[in-house]
């Protein structure tokens, strides 16, 4: 009996973690926004200053 308790008692241990680790990376993914490299930064950085040009020039 108090190899099957034990057992039962890591099983539930693991899944517990499971869960919470689950639940923590849901809530981390909706509280933090994505990141963004920094060459993607320039790049972003980069375009609307060109479409901006064009619309003007037009």
């Amino acid at each position: 009996m108090n190899r099957r308790k034990r057992v039962n008692q890591i099983l539930k241990a693991r899944s517990k973690k499971a869960r919470a680790k689950k639940l923590h990376a849901k809530l981390a993914a909706q509280s933090k926004p994505k990141y963004v490299s920094k060459a993607d930064r320039a790049k972003l950085a980069v375009e609307p200053g060109q479409d901006s040009e064009a619309s003007s020039d037009g």
